[in-house]
């Protein structure tokens, strides 16, 4: 990007939009105009960052076509304007105070991992912040957690009330120094300092070690559970290759089975975990530092309980200098799990964190550095999709947000989107600006609720936004639905679940259809009242029509049988081999009879304790219950995972799984799973058959329904296609037979991206003038 100036003019006035405030970007200017010998100004103010230069055309010219291509690297320069202006003389060039003068418009940045020289700076005894858990400079450090305004200066963000010393203000106010405007700057002498306290709120002694940082690791790797707060939360740790200490972090915080994240030094110790590839050691390397999935070398030196019964594990690096700390003091493996109770959002605050982890916790890693906005790590995967690796956001929070995506129709009117009810997120948009929010968790309860309206609050807040225009998802009873509908003085639109996942995917590629959308998850409410989730849709962005769906079944007992898959494999069984069949061997030990029959007969009948579904994930659900893989669940989504894990790679089998007028009919495909759990096959050899034969099915109702309605644009999304077995080969035969095929990227397949759909679809229903 560059942008010429007008044959001879001598000043020009330059606005530069995008990420350019707290990332360096107005000393960079001001070295690059002093460079060239030009005079003028630079300042931060709502919309972005604000320039004048005055001198000879040539260097002029030069400055305009260097600007955005020597950028910092936290910078991203979306939009250059220029406007020729009379001269006035200016022969130096300077940095000027912020102006606030209209509705703010400018982008928060991310929060990012220490840069190397900061690094540098916290193991080396030579310089003063040494071991000093909060070094930071302008190309890395905490952003978006604690900024509480815009323009992006230091009086607006919870560093305000840290007055810096004389070494730091010299550094902050030097344009030619790496830390000139870090907002966040500090040292040991003026800035936020650690304390170790006990669940009672006691300092805890720490004189046998050298400071507070290394008291916490020695705490470590004595076995403790600590809470430590870190960038956008508390996290609770412990050693991972200890096995009293895990299995104790899983009894207190109510964890079962789910796997935890682990925090490695560096990538020589993921390595020696996990099979890290390019892709994953790039994920891992970048500022952003999710928590990156890969399969896990056998005989690690893990603790059993880290993660049970998964092939994979979540690694990540360390993502702030204190992180760093630990991890060289501790020499080993950390646990790094989000600090709170199950189902409920993650400690933030310090007093909340006391009162809410105090029989979880032996101690508790604090700092004064309030944390305006909670964030939970963000998680990613590697697959294999056309022949290339690429990631798959699986959550989507610190480090990517509030980085704003683009939406292909406007938002004609300030707009808000409340997502779904898992994996919650919420949008806010004006014109063809949108931020997707920070993972919230599960709406289901009353603190992620809380969390939920705080959340939106403050994005609306930052980014000048005041929605008049609300939308939901067509569920009466989520919490998100009802919030929306509380703002009554609001316009509504209702937005199907599934249309919601379509309209996601294109909009962040920045298309509006049409497309033949698989759309597979658990659940999601239907147009026709029933419960939907292995849908076929035909539509774009401002509208759809169902176009196939999976074989519709009884759900018994409702949200029931999402805890006890072996009800859908009653009901799958009941649907495939009629009333009567017996218990399978995989489940007699575990099923009673009675209790089977009593199923197979509510999976029957016409009840309101049994909805009607077409849901994807449950009929994953039945296929591992009648694997014996799971009968019950301790988390969501735990059987259709552990059935993805089960699968021979190298399989080349596939079941029936026939598709009768725009219907996936799996009856088939039980029947066969039920011939080869007769059988005695192995469970891998089932499960990769299962996935191949879905495969199969999907890529040829997409191609039916493509032909059907015109268009070559296939869409693959939805919590299920969170499954890389399933997603890379359907993709691969969507791909061979000539079609075009867009899958999420930026946002996640899962209902973390609902809300960005609802947006969408809202903006394009707008512009049409449709209700």
């Amino acid at each position: 990007m560059s942008v010429a100036a007008p044959a001879g003019v001598r000043r020009v006035r330059v606005r530069i939009e995008g990420t350019v405030q707290g990332v360096g970007f107005r000393p960079y200017v001001f070295r690059l105009a002093r460079a060239l010998g030009l005079g003028g100004f630079v300042l931060n103010d709502e919309r972005g960052v604000l320039v004048e230069v005055e001198g000879p055309p040539a260097p002029i010219e030069r400055f305009l076509e260097r600007l955005p291509l020597e950028a910092p690297p936290l910078a991203a320069v979306e939009r250059l304007a220029v406007e020729p202006l009379p001269m006035e003389g200016g022969a130096v060039f300077e940095i000027v105070s912020s102006e606030r003068r209209g509705e703010p418009d400018a982008f928060v940045s991310p929060d990012t991992a220490p840069c190397a020289e900061c690094l540098a700076e916290l193991f080396d005894p030579a310089e003063r912040r040494y071991r000093y858990p909060f070094v930071n400079c302008t190309n890395c450090g905490p952003r978006f957690t604690i900024v509480r305004g815009v323009p992006y200066d230091r009086p607006l963000t919870t560093m305000g009330s840290f007055q810096m010393c004389a070494r730091c203000r010299a550094e902050y106010e030097d344009p030619l120094d790496r830390r000139f405007h870090a907002q966040p700057i500090a040292c040991a002498g003026c800035g936020p300092a650690l304390t170790l306290l006990a669940p009672s709120g006691r300092p805890v002694h720490t004189a046998e070690a050298r400071d507070i940082a290394e008291a916490a690791a020695k705490a470590l790797v004595g076995g403790l559970i600590l809470a430590i707060k870190g960038v956008g939360g508390f996290h609770l740790g412990c050693r991972a290759d200890d096995e009293h200490a895990v299995a104790a972090l899983r009894a207190r915080k109510h964890r079962e089975e789910k796997p935890f994240a682990l925090m490695v030094a560096d990538l020589e110790a993921a390595g020696r975990l996990a099979h890290v590839g390019p892709l994953e050691r790039e994920l891992l390397l970048g500022r952003e530092r999710p928590i990156v999935l890969a399969r896990r070398r056998p005989d690690t030196l893990l603790a059993a309980a880290v993660a049970p019964c998964s092939p994979d594990l979540g690694l990540m690096l360390p993502y702030s200098p204190l992180h760093h700390l630990l991890l060289a003091d501790t020499g080993v493996p950390l646990v790094m799990t989000s600090a709170n109770v199950s189902d409920e959002p993650i400690a933030y605050e310090d007093a909340d964190a006391l009162a809410r982890l105090g029989r979880i916790a032996d101690l508790f890693l604090l700092h004064d550095r309030p944390i305006e906005t909670r964030t939970d790590d963000s998680v990613v995967r590697a697959v294999s999709l056309r022949g290339r690796r690429r990631p798959l956001m699986l959550r989507r929070s610190r480090g990517y947000v509030p980085e704003r995506i683009e939406l292909p129709v406007p938002a004609e009117r300030h707009l808000l989107a409340c997502g779904a009810e898992l994996k919650s997120t919420f949008c806010l948009a004006k014109g063809r600006r949108a931020w997707v929010g920070h993972h919230i968790g599960d709406l289901a309860n009353y603190e992620t609720l809380r969390s939920f309206r705080q959340g939106i609050e403050r994005f609306a807040l930052l980014f000048a936004i005041e929605p008049v225009v609300v939308a939901h998802d067509l569920h009466p009873e989520y919490l998100s639905s009802k919030h929306a509908l509380e703002r009554e003085a609001a316009q509504h639109i209702g937005v199907q679940h599934h249309h919601a996942h379509l309209a996601a995917c294109l909009a962040e590629h920045g298309e509006t259809g049409p497309a033949i959308g698989a759309v597979y998850d658990g659940t999601g409410f239907g147009t026709d009242g029933t419960v939907w989730g292995g849908e076929l849709l035909a539509g774009d962005l401002a509208g759809f029509e169902r176009a196939g769906h999976l074989w519709p079944v009884r759900m018994p007992g409702g949200e029931q049988a999402i805890r006890e898959p072996w009800r859908m494999a009653c009901v799958w069984v009941t649907e495939a081999a009629g009333t009567g069949a017996a218990v399978p061997r995989t489940l007699a030990p575990r099923v009673d009879s009675v209790r089977w029959d009593q199923i197979a007969g509510l999976s029957a009948a016409d009840s309101p304790f049994a909805p009607v579904t077409t849901s994807m994930g449950r009929l994953f659900d039945a296929v591992s219950a009648l694997c014996g893989l799971r009968t019950h669940v301790t988390y969501e989504g735990q059987a259709a995972f552990e059935l993805e894990a089960a699968a021979d790679l190298g399989e080349p089998g596939a079941y029936p799984f026939p598709v009768r007028g725009g219907r996936l009919d799996a009856r088939e495909t039980v029947m066969a799973v039920l011939g080869d759990v007769g059988r005695g096959v192995p469970t891998a050899t089932i499960s990769a058959r299962f996935h191949n034969g879905l495969a199969h099915a999907t890529a040829a109702a997409c191609a039916d329904a493509a032909g059907r309605h015109g268009t070559e644009t296939v869409v693959l999304s939805g919590g299920v296609f969170q499954n890389r077995l399933l997603l890379e080969r359907t993709a691969a035969l969507i791909t061979g037979a000539g079609l075009r095929l867009l899958v999420p990227e930026r946002l996640p397949p899962n209902d973390g991206g609902i809300s960005f759909g609802q947006a969408a679809v809202a903006a394009a229903r707008l512009a049409r003038g449709a209700p």
